[in-house]
């Protein structure tokens, strides 16, 4: 029986390594959806999932909007939100992806998890979990024969490579993917780099360098400087000086806008960039319309748009010497209205 089990691996040895990725799967389509299902009901069963339609919807509606653009759409993908307050965040073979509610209190503007749901897609894309699976179930080659793939084998080595996480360079490629994916389905370039840092900044409170489902990256700082690099390939203006103070200031030649103030996880630095993204993206559609920003007002915030792009929400912190909170947020759409003028 050992030589048996010897001679078949060294022959599926052989033929995975002279092989296209595609033409050595040991594991069908069909195969990996039927493992992930199995795998996604039971995260499903442990955590629960968040019932909140409207919440469930937007994330859904995020993440489709990643796998129009993305190389692989041969799988009906899902997300879903899971009752957990971790920053964590999964993708389970067959395109069944899901994101803990902890994550989306951490990161809760919609280009930040785009960053996120698009690093997830990239592993589908790229089949990372389902490659791991298949070289564990090389060691036990026998067995998947006479099973013929079905069955608990698959499911249980599934759970356990994700349990083990990705190796770095699968990580690395989940990166690109994301920042790739998100920047063609039209989210904010920074998205990325906003999600990167927010990880280093938990991870410098927690006091270590990786955690949850990012515990297989190499070092956020690593990570940030990768994307700076993508980033700065793409020219984008206006730009974002941060100054010592750790304010920041979004400036297009003469015109100019400063953040000072901090609201939970958003620096200032966070906040100018993806204001600096979002003008990014506005310039991209065409000659820049004044007449196209426009504020919505919450209790607690107001949210500034140039038609569907999100713009900058403020604070109470920010509407210092105004009458509220809604006064503010038109002198700021007064002074982008000016940018746009000198467009």
């Amino acid at each position: 029986m050992r030589r048996i089990l010897l001679i078949v691996f060294m022959i599926f040895s052989c033929v995975l390594g002279m092989q296209s990725p595609v033409e050595a799967s040991l594991i069908s389509k069909s195969q990996e959806i039927a493992m992930g299902k199995d795998v996604a009901a039971q995260l499903e069963a442990k955590y629960g999932v968040v019932q909140d339609d409207d919440l469930q919807a937007r994330v859904n509606n995020i993440g489709q909007r990643i796998v129009a653009v993305s190389g692989r759409q041969d799988l009906e993908y899902s997300f879903k939100v899971l009752n957990s307050d971790e920053v964590n965040a999964m993708a389970v073979p067959g395109g069944f992806i899901y994101v803990f509610k902890g994550l989306l209190d951490f990161m809760p503007s919609d280009d930040e998890l785009a960053g996120v749901l698009g690093h997830e897609v990239g592993h589908i894309v790229k089949r990372h979990s389902v490659k791991q699976v298949e070289k564990q179930l090389a060691l036990t080659l026998l067995t998947l024969i006479l099973t013929k793939g079905q069955g608990f084998i698959l499911a249980d080595a599934t759970m356990q490579a994700l349990m083990a996480g990705y190796s770095r360079s699968d990580e690395r490629e989940a990166d690109e993917q994301g920042f790739a994916l998100t920047n063609k389905a039209g989210f904010n370039p920074y998205s990325m780099l906003i999600t990167v840092s927010k990880l280093q900044d938990l991870a410098d409170a927690k006091g270590n360098p990786g955690f949850g489902l990012f515990s297989t990256h190499p070092e956020p700082e690593v990570r940030i400087e990768r994307v700076n690099k993508a980033l700065a390939k793409m020219n984008i203006t206006p730009t974002v000086a941060i100054a010592e103070d750790g304010t920041a200031t979004v400036k297009d030649g003469s015109w100019q806008f400063k953040v000072s103030q901090t609201y939970n996880s958003d620096k200032p630095a966070y906040r100018a960039k993806m204001m600096a993204g979002a003008l990014y993206l506005a310039k991209k559609r065409g000659p820049v319309d004044e007449t196209r920003f426009l504020t919505v007002d919450d209790s607690y915030f107001s949210d500034i748009y140039y038609d569907d792009i999100h713009v900058l929400r403020v604070y109470e912190q920010d509407a210092a010497g105004y009458d509220s909170i809604s006064s503010y947020a038109g002198a700021v759409a007064a002074k982008l209205q000016n940018w746009a003028l000198q467009k």
